[in-house]
């Protein structure tokens, strides 16, 4: 069975996207019961909408249901597992053994995948998930590729694993930083990613840093994209994105880039050094932090943290498009440009379109040489038909 690319969904909107782009199934967060609150997510009405529109397009959805419950958390949780199943979600995220058996027992036409929040690093752990009757198991992101092998070689038990996206300063779902700096409980819902702030640093009470270069103890991000042929060649059941709080065009620049590299795979029985190439730079688009393999090389060492959280934003998005007729595109300012810049159009499917501006015009028909205004809605001349899902970005190859 070819592997499945999941992807994240914070709104709607992203969830659109995602599988626009190529995801095979994506997970989003209920208004309760899930890790991410600062995310949108997703009222039930939305979920149902959601599911309406991924299973048209032979897309899985699933809700995470991830937090670790208190004997308060329970309350309405039945119900809306139940909720869950009759709207059609095809499976639920959990890191509860508790919340596994009463999906179970009151919603079991859902699957039950079991969360990296349960930071499982070992055969004998996902023996036991196996055993609870869990559907699926997220592996921990500190897996490394030699453990991994040894897992799905092992066991019948599908495996999902992280290919892309934030890692987390401690254990994945083990950290109690953020409760003790701003009493928000990272493992309920409330996480402020104190990790990444930045610190003063002393040594026997000597300052270490200075006030334009303090320190964080975070990790760089996760990209595994040469690391994506040989998690094709072992028997992993899901490759998976982290980032349901980030923004539409960064799900569809790595969705995408991702989708690129399975395909190639599954047509070409391996990954060529040019397409691996060409998608790292379609990745390294819509970053702003450094990245690393990972743990899949083995233990990280210096040069998988981020000692100074320096954090700059990328520009390289500058509109999104609303309409399209007769050669003309209503546009959505987002980032500067003007007349006779080269532009590319990002779309879901095959290569870029790059144009030179020409004439802009607002909503008043006045003609604009820049576009500074964000969310300002121009009309432009584009070489090509697009739609809602093109991205607008700077041409630079």
């Amino acid at each position: 069975m070819p592997v499945e690319l999941l992807a994240p969904a914070g709104d709607l909107a992203r969830l659109k996207i995602a599988v626009q782009y190529g995801a095979d199934a994506v997970y989003l967060g209920g208004k309760q019961f899930s890790l991410r609150a600062r995310a949108s997510n997703f009222s039930l009405q939305d979920i149902n909408e959601a599911v309406e529109y991924a299973h048209k397009r032979n897309c899985k959805v699933y809700v995470t249901v991830n937090m670790i419950p208190h004997d308060s958390d329970f309350d309405g949780l039945i119900q809306y597992l139940q909720q869950l199943e009759q709207i059609g979600v095809d499976a639920i995220i959990c890191a509860s053994k508790a919340i596994l058996s009463l999906c179970k027992e009151y919603a079991p036409k859902m699957e039950v995948h079991i969360s990296t929040q349960q930071t499982t690093t070992n055969l004998k752990a996902v023996q036991y998930w196996q055993q609870s009757k869990a559907d699926r198991l997220v592996l921990a992101r500190e897996v490394d590729y030699a453990n991994l092998q040894v897992i799905t070689q092992n066991t019948s038990m599908p495996i999902e694993v992280f290919i892309h996206g934030g890692m987390c300063a401690n254990y994945s779902g083990r950290c109690v930083i953020s409760n003790l700096l701003t009493n928000r409980d990272a493992n309920r819902g409330g996480c402020a990613q104190s990790c990444r702030w930045n610190y003063h640093l002393y040594h026997n009470d000597e300052s270490l840093d200075q006030d334009d270069f303090l320190f964080s103890f975070g990790s760089k991000d996760l990209c595994a994209a040469d690391y994506i042929e040989k998690l094709l060649q072992t028997s992993v059941a899901s490759l998976k994105i982290e980032g349901r709080m980030k923004t539409a065009y960064y799900i569809a620049t790595v969705v995408k880039a991702y989708r690129n590299l399975i395909d190639f795979y599954q047509n070409n029985g391996y990954i060529s050094t040019e397409c691996l190439d060409e998608n790292k730079k379609l990745i390294q688009r819509c970053s702003n932090r450094e990245s690393f393999n990972g743990f899949y090389p083995g233990l990280p060492d210096r040069n998988g943290q981020i000692y100074n959280n320096i954090v700059t934003a990328n520009q390289s998005y500058v509109a999104n498009v609303l309409n399209y007729s007769n050669g003309l595109a209503t546009i959505e300012v987002r980032n500067y440009f003007k007349t006779g810049d080269k532009l590319r159009l990002f779309n879901p499917k095959g290569q870029d379109i790059y144009f030179n501006v020409g004439t802009m015009k607002d909503i008043n028909g006045e003609i604009v040489e820049i576009a500074n205004k964000p969310m300002q809605k121009l009309s432009i001349e584009v070489p090509v038909e697009v739609n809602e899902f093109t991205f607008i970005t700077i041409g630079e190859e």
